[in-house]
Formats: structure tokens, sequence, C-alpha cells
């Protein structure tokens, strides 16, 4: 759809999307919602329910059928492979590894520095101690 230009020159934004996201519900949700709709007991109550969630009957049809066959309660866990349980060290041996490249970086431009020292050193005739100090 278009946005079109009202008559003071101001333009409407409309929102409207070109195709519709398919909803998903998870196990927890559709538990609650029959739950929920369980507890009510006066006329038009689970429709008001319904309305606010955004749900049509055949959707409480549909998850109460589920339910009794036991799909909904493998829905409520987490799909994939188990996440494997973190080291607790782990972290701290991953600071440990960058503090010691850092340090190792640091080593050596300090001694790539003493070797321009002593060379600077030999070419102005300076004698050094072997520490790397004037004499």
């Amino acid at each position: 759809m278009e946005a079109r230009d009202n008559r003071d020159g101001s333009s409407l934004e409309v929102e409207v999307e070109a195709k519709g996201k398919r909803r998903r519900f998870t196990g927890e949700y559709k538990l609650r919602v029959l739950r929920e709709a369980e507890a009510l007991s006066g006329s038009g109550e689970i429709g008001a329910l319904l309305r606010r969630e955004g749900l049509y009957s055949s959707n409480l049809t549909a998850w109460r059928k589920q339910r009794e066959r036991g799909e909904l309660a493998g829905l409520s866990r987490r799909r994939g492979p188990a996440g494997k349980p973190r080291n607790p060290l782990a972290g701290k041996m991953m600071a440990l590894e960058r503090e010691n490249a850092r340090l190792k970086r640091r080593a050596e431009r300090a001694e790539g520095l003493v070797e321009i020292q002593k060379k600077v050193s030999e070419i102005l005739g300076i004698a050094l101690k072997p520490n790397g100090e004037k004499i």
C-alpha cells in the first residue's frame, strides 16, 4: 500500500506488511492459555480471553487435542543439542592467556629497544657495561 498526501501537504505513514508473519506459540504459552480458559466459568469470559490474546476458538480446540496426545509437554523444552557445561576456570584461563600474550609482546618490544641501544652505542663509540649502563 502507498503513502498518500493529506490536503495540507503532509504525508501519512501507512504500515501494512506485504505478507503477514506466522505466529508461533510455545508449549508453555499454550498450556497457560488452556489453564486460563478452563478456569473461566461465566458466559463470554472465554471469548474475552480469546480477544485479549488475539486467538481463535479453533486454537483452543487444537491445543486441547495436542495436550491430550501429550504433545505439549515436549514443546516446553528447548530444541537442539544440550549445551556443554561451562568450566568455571575457562574464563580465568582466557584472561590469563591474553595477559601472557600482552606481556610477551611487551618483552619483545623491550628486547628490540635494547638491541637498538647497543647498536647506537657501538656506532657512537660509547662503551657500555654488561647490564647496558654507560661506563
